[in-house]
């Protein structure tokens, strides 16, 4: 049990946190922290927080567990504020996509302050955003990898994990930059991909979207995501990115070479080796 849960961000990540903790009654009292009252006022309205502040300070001041639910590069920029508000015995978190930048900073905070952060991603989500979309249910069964570093306390690690494990979660964990590298292949290059996708049928003609049936919409549906909150991800996870979409060309160039050379044999084999790969994923 949780004596005060302050969630900072109250969008889908965020939202669903509050609305898991409070479903599930992991905590005594939750604090939604947010820029703007009236984003934080639907929250108050649904029971699903006690109490709404647009000062951070204030509103980690008391936590003894606090999550980071803003866009990544927001992430960073908060973490030094609440660093100097948090109190001693609190245990930091967030649900941020890229690990590497986050945890880095939270351990040159931890140099004048020694504070307990854990950085978390939980690999849920939505097309959509914003505190309307969030579920109480988003991350049942959902994936969360934690990032320990080599100073990362123990018990912090096992608080956290269990906090994600209370929320229906399964929870690994991984080494920042190897979530980084991960994750832009995994998460970060479809949605670069999916976006490209869109963008390329535009050019040849918009009116092809007209006959685009459910194949197309269900592999571009990720397009449809906040661009901001992608830009973001995008530019903290850039080496990473970079990496995979440089394997990425290739992989596609392969294909675009078979399909030139009209080798219908070579082609179907690499299809099906694909295709097997696929398949193992579930």
């Amino acid at each position: 049990m949780i004596d005060r849960l302050a969630v900072v961000g109250l969008g889908l990540l965020g939202g669903s946190v509050a609305k898991a903790a409070r479903e599930r009654g992991l905590a005594r009292e939750v604090v939604a922290v947010g820029r703007r009252m009236e984003s934080l006022t639907a929250a108050l309205s649904d029971g699903v927080v006690d109490r709404a502040t647009t000062d951070l300070p204030d509103g980690v001041a008391a936590a003894d567990f606090v999550v980071l639910a803003t866009p990544v590069a927001t992430i960073e920029a908060l973490l030094p504020t609440v660093w100097q508000a948090a109190a001693d015995r609190a245990v930091i978190t967030d649900v941020g996509s890229t690990k590497g930048v986050i945890t880095r900073c939270a351990e040159r905070l931890a140099g004048d302050r020694p504070l307990t952060f854990v950085g978390s991603h939980p690999m849920a989500g939505s097309e959509l955003s914003g505190y309307p979309a969030a579920r109480a249910d988003l991350f049942t069964a959902a994936l969360v990898v934690v990032t320990p570093t080599d100073g990362t306390d123990p018990l912090a690690l096992k608080r956290v994990s269990e906090f994600w494990e209370a929320l229906g979660c399964r929870v690994i964990a991984m080494d920042p930059d190897d979530h980084d590298r991960a994750v832009a292949a995994v998460s970060h290059l479809p949605h670069l991909a999916a976006y490209a996708l869109v963008d390329a049928v535009a050019r040849l003609n918009r009116s092809f979207f007209g006959v685009a049936a459910r194949g197309f919409k269900e592999t571009t549906r990720i397009a449809a995501s906040d661009a901001r909150v992608w830009r973001e991800i995008f530019l903290s996870n850039r080496a990473a990115l970079n990496e995979a979409l440089a394997v990425f060309r290739s992989s596609l160039g392969d294909l675009e070479r078979l399909v030139g050379e009209e080798s219908g044999p070579a082609l179907e084999r690499k299809l099906d080796q694909i295709r097997e790969l696929r398949s193992r994923l579930g």
